[in-house]
């Protein structure tokens, strides 16, 4: 049996990954990734650092459990990073790290995507209401 070099492992172990199966760990990040609260701190975040505050005001309709969650997920995830500030009050700043920013433009494009595209998108499920009574 021939030894691998690190590089040749490294390969190898980018093509086990296979986001179509359930159990893969790449399928369970896009469902992380997919979520919609992910998408818009993402790119709340992608112009600069944020306060949770101000984040919870930029994202409308956001709990401050779902938000909280959130961002704990994402700092687990290495996609945002959290810097407190001992203070009175406490400051907490959330950032995203280089990992994050890499990510930052593709959910940013499509959350800009979706703002350009509603209307199609909304005469779609009016004419396909239309023809198929419930």
């Amino acid at each position: 049996m021939a030894t691998m070099t690190a590089a040749q492992r490294r390969e190898q172990a980018r093509a086990d990954y296979d986001a179509f199966l359930r159990s893969c760990p790449t399928n369970q990040l896009l469902g992380r990734l997919s979520d919609k609260w992910v998408s818009l701190v993402v790119a709340a975040l992608t112009p600069g650092p944020l306060r949770y505050s101000d984040l919870s005001r930029k994202i409308a309709g956001v709990s401050p459990k779902m938000l909280t969650q959130t961002l704990r997920a994402l700092e687990r995830d290495g996609i945002v990073s959290r810097t407190v500030t001992p203070s009175v009050p406490v400051r907490v700043d959330y950032a995203l790290t280089p990992l994050g920013a890499s990510l930052a433009g593709l959910l940013t494009a499509v959350k800009d995507w979706a703002e350009t595209h509603f209307d199609e998108v909304r005469t779609a499920r009016e004419r396909y209401d239309a023809d198929n009574p419930a």
